[in-house]
């Protein structure tokens, strides 16, 4: 199962430091990490609708007559109504609204582990090394997991057969 740690720990040793222990550790990796971590990985899950983070879910209304998106929705792809802010503005009883959201690391995909860990590595360059020339070397390499990682996961499907085909239908 892997974890913040293990991911903090692969970016360090791309940029060829040591691996943490520990988010508390005193150390300026554990330090970065335990600042950076989070906002970092909800801006790289936001950037683009991956599969492993979208979700639909069904909002009822609260009792000032709109719908509040929860604070996991990192980004909503689709509603049934008017967005604003952090609510959506609909006259049903219920909606429903397609979101990407924030999940854990151990609900990441390999192709997508790779690339947040380009991404902290990025991140964590300047602060920790100071080189620039690695850190452009690092964005080259993030652009181009970024684009393996989006073609991946657009690609990827569940075959369920052919569900509703009319030829078939008139045949059978």
């Amino acid at each position: 199962m892997l974890t913040k740690i293990d991911l903090c720990s692969m970016a360090l040793l791309k940029l060829g430091e040591q691996p943490i222990q520990s988010l508390l550790d005193d150390t300026a990796s554990a330090k970065l990490s335990r600042v950076l971590y989070d906002s970092v990985i909800d801006a790289l899950i936001a950037v683009h609708p991956w599969r492993f983070a979208t979700r639909q879910i069904t909002l009822t209304r609260s009792t000032d007559g709109t719908f509040l998106i929860p604070s996991d929705v990192l980004r909503v792809l689709k509603a049934d109504g008017h967005i604003l802010g952090n609510k959506v503005i609909s006259d049903a009883d219920n909606t429903d609204i397609l979101a990407t959201v924030r999940v854990g690391p151990d609900m990441f995909p390999s192709y997508f582990v790779s690339l947040a860990a380009t991404r902290l590595a990025m991140e964590f360059c300047v602060p920790l090394l100071g080189d620039q020339s690695v850190f452009r070397m690092l964005v080259a390499l993030y652009e181009s997991e970024l684009q393996t990682a989006k073609f991946i996961d657009g690609t990827t499907t569940i075959n369920d057969g052919i569900s509703k085909f009319s030829l078939l239908d008139v045949r059978y």
